[in-house]
């Protein structure tokens, strides 16, 4: 008997029950009444034990909610994830079969998340290829199931748990426009990556969708007071006894609730005047977390109880006593009882079916972190035996507690197994994730990693097949030598593959090379070896090397093979063939058929708009370019071929740029410069914005034009080296062609002519080995006039003629007007004026034609500039007002600021070009102009002018920009020179780039 150590008395240990539901009124009211819409999204945010269970469990409570027959499903805090694994198993658990409900033949691909209903279920379709089609069709199925079961509100709990597909398929159900069920969410805010899907539906949420946030605070003393009293009978809970309790445990629920078990259980607890109290002030220790509080009610168990609690731990999900009895070593009916006491005291809760499983998460690490390492190990070995026994076996969970046994053998079983279905599912991404796993564990048999690397879907792993470790993985396991030559051509064909796909394009081709003496049996495989050897962009070989791998390719496509394989070796040998600049090549893909019945045939028919739009867009055939894209498009759009729709979105942007189609194109962009998973597509956009920023005056500053790469912001020359680094790095040949290029104009227009010059020599010398003159249509201009600047008038000349003897009999537009470029340059160069205009009017009607008007503008520019020179001055003018008109026209105001200013130096009275606002200075810099830029001679940076002169550095840049504009220089290094010309001189309160302390 206890004895109370004020009075001597017995002591009476209160009884404690559950807490009733205190503190949400306003919680309860709006979740509610979200509920009552047709359809909704809320999300449930706050920390662990803040009682977001609790109060989602009261809203369905309400029979109007309860009628709408919700789904709950919950995510398991480890990382082996069954495809959609919450969702299916939460409607495995609903019913015993699908006999009775009408399902699409859709619903086929069902059948590997669902064997037990085999039977009920439509034929599997056939499988698909790429990751975003099979991802898309996975989800639909599951989303017919759902309607079909009349799911009207899907309640997911713990989603900061969640799995990438089931994240997906979340945003899947938020976006349909036949929305049917609302859904529910719960999650702690601090424990979401933040890179998570889910941060697009909390930020983001679907338009037209009934949006709830309810973000759970503390309890405060009063309601502390309320909770504290329900556990107590009712009864009253003195103020002080309250405000101590919630101070320590920070108005968490859960934790009020364990405190005030754990002091019932310590027999801290005092009934005194009627009112439950503290036993003294200062003698009560309450444990700083909810776990601590778990851990030390645990350790007053019983060793039977402990052990029953240690095995519930370590299955982390509602069980039948039978699976407790077995993995504790016990009998059931101590297990039972052992159970029913650890349900009345609140560590374990039990199920509408019986099941039993801890409260609360924290309570069940709690009580994992304090079960010894060896027992726990035993317990997860134990574990995975009884699940072996289950049908379906569940082949995460098995993987799960294999590894967390040590038992390597087991854990690469069904975590094969586990990609397998994946696989079968359509989940790439998951199946991915467990691949790499087991592909960079330490020391792999080497027959599994052969196994393991084929099943590897090579379309949907661009993001994390990059990492070093795996290609790592791959190459030790190939230098080993213990393969057999089918395993060892299987691993280097499928490197070669990941290497290709994410853009590491000459250590693909070497390794394909390698392969090749072991795929004599597989005519495809060595089909496809060859042509990838035979793609100009993967190596420096010479074109004619490249032809010689695409006819040894074209002879081994003749070998029996399937009409998918033969179609994706035609597109390969297309895209080749044009990107030499090949006339055959369009002869081939006239022959590519307009429509597939497969599947993989659609594919590859998307991936040739792709590859061949681009081909005719890099020609200069651009309406045929737009066509075959579009088409592209429309097929990714309706197979739901993700990586193939962002490529293709970002080559028509590539397009858009050329033809000066810009309204909109920076946004665009810089929307796609944001595909992290895929860096081709990602370069590509980025490029893009420099460019245009480049043309358009536009600031990096502007989030409108600032674009993202690999962890990058920056200038318009940061963003291009950014591009041209990257290329380089990736080993993809014709990359650096053109940010190169650009690099170097900006150096030219800014008299570091060697700079330009040397910029151009790796481009040249690329185009020269591989012989392939088309791709020298965006740096021959600028190499040509390079040359001339640096006085190497005979260089300049045979670069000419080179590009020239390339370019003969061959139809190739815009090479050919980069040809009429260069011709005008050369001969203005030698002073020829009168041949330069007529050259550089070729050259813009050449451009014209395409049309690429920026580069048609930039020729009738220089040709204005030679018709004055050759003292044409009428039309020599007319000509520098229709550049700049048509500059103006396009959005390019670097570029007609800079021909009003050449205008104005020929002597033509134009006025000041005003584009709304204040009237300035003309071309004259403003006084506060004229402040920042002598600061800017002394050498001080942005933020230091801005500081020297109280201004921000915004205004500083926007400053320092309108002075380039009127000396019509587009860098602070060319601005300077005009600076000093004009005698403009540093300042001397800070001739030293120093800032005076005041």
């Amino acid at each position: 008997m206890e004895h109370s150590a004020d009075s001597g008395l017995p002591r009476v240990l209160p009884s404690v029950s559950a807490p009733r539901f205190v503190g949400r009124a306003v919680e309860l009211h709006r979740l509610r009444q979200a509920l009552a819409r047709p359809s909704a999204a809320v999300l449930v945010e706050g920390e662990a034990g803040i009682g977001k269970s609790r109060l989602v469990q009261e809203a369905l409570d309400e029979p109007g909610i309860a009628a709408r027959r919700p789904l709950a499903a919950m995510c398991p805090p480890f990382r082996e994830a069954l495809t959609l694994g919450p969702i299916v198993d939460a409607a495995r658990d609903a019913r015993p079969d699908v006999a009775e409900l009408t399902l699409t033949p859709l619903a086929g691909v069902l059948r590997p998340l669902f064997p037990e209903w085999g039977q009920d279920l439509p034929p599997a379709p056939e499988a698909l290829s790429d990751a975003g089609a099979a991802r898309h069709r996975l989800f639909r199925a599951l989303a017919e199931l759902l309607d079909a079961m009349g799911v009207g509100v899907l309640i997911l709990e713990d989603v900061h748990w969640a799995d990438e597909a089931t994240l997906d398929f979340l945003l899947f159900l938020a976006s349909r426009r036949s929305r049917r069920m609302s859904l529910v969410l719960t999650y702690r805010p601090e424990d979401v990556a933040p890179d998570s899907v889910l941060m697009r539906l909390t930020s983001r949420p679907p338009a037209g969708t009934g949006y709830v946030r309810i973000c759970l605070g503390a309890l405060n003393v009063p309601q502390t007071a309320e909770l504290m009293s329900s556990m107590l009978d009712g009864e009253h809970v003195s103020e002080a006894f309250a405000s101590f309790l919630q101070e320590r445990t920070d108005g968490v629920p859960l934790a009020i609730e364990e405190s005030v078990r754990l002091l019932r259980d310590r027999a801290d607890l005092v009934r005194r005047d009627g009112e439950w109290v503290r036993r003294t002030l200062a003698d009560i220790a309450v444990p700083p977390t909810i776990r601590d509080a778990v851990a030390e009610r645990a350790s007053h168990l019983t060793p039977v109880a402990q052990r029953v609690l240690q095995a519930a731990s370590v299955l982390a999900e509602p069980v039948g006593l039978p699976v407790l009895a077995t993995l504790s070593g016990l009998p059931h009916n101590v297990v039972s009882r052992a159970v029913d006491a650890a349900v009345r005291g609140g560590l374990l809760g039990e199920d509408r079916v019986g099941r039993v499983s801890f409260r609360h998460a924290l309570a069940a690490r709690a009580v994992y972190d304090m079960t010894p390492a060896p027992d726990r190990r035993a317990l997860h070995r134990e574990a995975g035996r009884s699940l072996q026994a289950m049908t379906p076996q569940p082949v995460a969970r098995l993987a799960h507690h294999y590894r967390e046994a040590g038992d390597t053998g087991q854990w690469r079983q069904y975590a094969e197994r586990t990609a397998d279905l994946a696989l079968a599912s359509g989940d790439h991404r998951t199946a991915v994730g467990l691949l790499h796993e087991l592909l960079t564990e330490s020391d792999p048999p080497a027959a599994s990693v052969a196994r393991w690397a084929q099943k590897m879907p090579v379309m949907a792993f661009t993001g994390l097949v990059g990492r070093a470790d795996l290609t790592r993985a791959l190459r030790e396991v190939l230098d080993a030598e213990t393969l057999s030559p089918h395993e060892r051509a299987a691993v280097r064909t499928q490197l070669g593959r990941m290497l290709l796909h994410t853009g590491e394009y000459a250590a693909a081709a070497a390794e394909l090379e390698k392969a090749l003496p072991d795929l004599a049996d597989e005519p495809f495989q060595a089909a496809w070896a060859m042509n990838t050897l035979g793609s100009p962009p993967s190596t420096l070989m010479s074109a004619g090397e490249h032809r010689r791998w695409l006819d040894r390719a074209a002879d081994a496509a003749r070998l029996p093979m399937t009409a998918d394989q033969r179609l994706a070796l035609a597109v390969d040998r297309a895209t080749s063939l044009l990107d030499m600049g090949d006339e055959a090549g369009w002869a081939v893909a006239a022959e590519l058929p307009d429509t597939a019945t497969t599947p993989e045939g659609m594919m590859q028919l998307a991936r040739a708009g792709l590859n061949i739009g681009n081909s005719a867009m890099r020609w200069g055939r651009y309406d045929e370019a737009r066509a075959l894209l579009t088409t592209g498009l429309a097929r990714a759009e309706e197979h739901r071929y993700q990586r193939l729709h962002d490529m293709i979105l970002v080559t028509l942007v590539h397009l858009d740029w050329f033809t000066g189609a810009w309204d909109g194109l920076a946004e665009r962009a810089a929307v796609l410069a944001g595909v992290e998973e895929e860096p081709v597509v990602q370069l590509d956009a980025l490029l893009i914005t420099a460019l245009l920023d480049g043309a358009v005056g536009g600031s990096a500053a502007d989030p409108g034009r600032a674009a993202v790469t690999e962890g990058g912001t920056g200038t318009v020359e940061e963003r291009l080296r950014q591009v041209l680094d990257a290329g380089l790095r990736r080993g993809i040949v014709d990359l650096p062609l053109e940010p190169a290029a650009a690099l170097a104009r900006i150096r030219l227009a800014e008299g570091s002519a060697a700079e330009a010059l040397e910029l151009t020599e790796g481009p040249a010398a690329v185009v020269a080995r591989k012989n392939i003159w088309l791709w020298a249509t965006e740096f021959a201009p600028v190499r040509t006039g390079a040359l001339l600047a640096v006085e190497r008038p005979d260089q300049a000349r045979q670069f000419v003629a080179d590009l020239a003897e390339g370019l003969a009999g061959r139809n190739l537009p815009a090479a050919d007007a980069a040809l009429e470029t260069c011709r005008g340059l050369l001969a203005e160069g030698e002073g020829r004026s009168v041949e330069a205009a007529a050259a550089f009017g070729r050259a813009a009607t050449a451009w014209k034609g395409l049309p690429r008007p920026y580069e048609a503008l930039l020729a009738a520019e220089r040709r204005a500039g030679c018709l004055l020179a050759a003292g044409d001055r009428d039309t020599g003018l007319a000509e520098l007002a229709h550049a700049q008109a048509g500059f103006t026209a396009l959005g390019a105001r670097t570029d007609a600021d800079r021909v009003h200013v050449a205008r104005r130096a020929a002597g033509e009275p134009v006025r000041q070009m005003w584009r709304g606002g204040r009237r300035g200075y003309g071309d004259q810099l403003s006084p506060r102009e004229l402040e920042v830029v002598r600061l800017m001679l002394t050498g001080l940076t942005n933020p230091a002018i801005a500081r020297a002169l109280s201004r921000s550095p915004k205004t500083i840049a926007a400053q320092l920009n309108s002075a380039m504009r009127k000396y019509g220089v587009t860098s602070r290094t060319a601005l300077a020179v005009s600076l000093t010309q004009a005698g403009i001189t540093p300042s001397e309160d800070h001739a030293t780039g120093t800032r005076s302390d005041l």
